[in-house]
Order: C-alpha cells, then structure tokens, then sequence
C-alpha cells in the first residue's frame, strides 16, 4: 500500500521519453536517478515489503523506468528490470521524513511513500480513511521512493548507507 504525492498536480510527468532510454548505457548516465529510502528501523521483513510497496506505484506512474523483457537461452522470458537501476537506501524516521518533504517540494520529481499506517491495516479503505484524517506532519513513513534529476536526488539522500 502506497500513496503517491499531488506534486505533479500541474500535469508534468516525471518519466523518460522513448528517445531518452538506451539500454546499452550505464545507470549514471540516465538522467533521473531512482531511489528508494527505507526506514531503518523496521525489522527485515518489514522493511523488505516497504521497499516493494513503493517501487510499485513507482514503476506503475514513470514512464520508461523499465528495460526490455528478456528471453534466456532455453527461451524462458524474464520481466524487464529498471535499467536505470534503483538503489536501496536507510534513514531513520525523522530523515526519511525530512526526505519525502524536500523530494515532494520539487515538481519535476516523483515521489510515493509508503506510510507506516500501511503496514497494521488489512483493508485498503481502512488505511485510505486513516491516511486521509491524518496531517501529513503526523504521518511515519516505512518507506519512500524517489525518481527525479539525478543531482538533485543525490542530494536530497546526500551519503545515506545502503539498507542492510
């Protein structure tokens, strides 16, 4: 369960056009970078499903984030990965916090967030109701996912240590 922001509420995408994909380069050569920030005070299991909740909204909302399916030489089809890659990344509550609130100030950067409401309701109207009486200031993230200008998403998670 994710939630993306309003911050493309003035009709931007935040996405790769066809032109831009060649997946013959390297990730650092993309001109977004996507990463994924989770909370690292969740235990594995938790933190793991966190990270898929929001990659999820992610992949479904920017364009051109995937490669191309492809086939081994047995002929078995493996889904695309993103071929600009997504690096994993942990913060503690109020980091991950201050994080989603300075990725969603921008409007040419995607960002969805998995709210730790998420994770203790079982019913998808459940959460949305809690979501939506909560002031985002009192909302805890499990996770946030960011796509956007690759410097500026290099800053906002400046040298956070890869989730362990």
């Amino acid at each position: 369960m994710s939630v993306a922001t309003a911050n493309q509420s003035d009709g931007a995408v935040v996405g790769f056009a066809p032109n831009e994909i060649d997946l013959s380069l390297s990730t650092r050569a993309a001109r977004l970078k996507w990463v994924i920030v989770v909370n690292s005070e969740l235990p594995p299991g938790r933190a793991a499903n966190a990270a898929v909740c929001a990659a999820a909204p992610t992949v479904a909302r920017v364009p051109g984030l995937l490669g191309a399916d492809i086939s081994d030489a047995t002929g078995s089809v493996h889904p695309a990965l993103p071929w600009v890659g997504c690096s994993v990344l942990a913060a503690d509550p109020a980091a991950l916090r201050a994080i989603r609130e300075k990725a969603a100030s921008y409007a040419d950067t995607f960002v969805a967030d998995m709210p730790a409401i998420a994770q203790h309701t079982l019913v998808y109207t459940d959460y949305a109701a809690s979501v939506e009486n909560t002031d985002s200031a009192e909302l805890d993230y499990c996770a946030v996912s960011i796509v956007g200008p690759r410097n500026r998403v290099s800053k906002i998670v400046g040298k956070l240590p890869l989730l362990g």
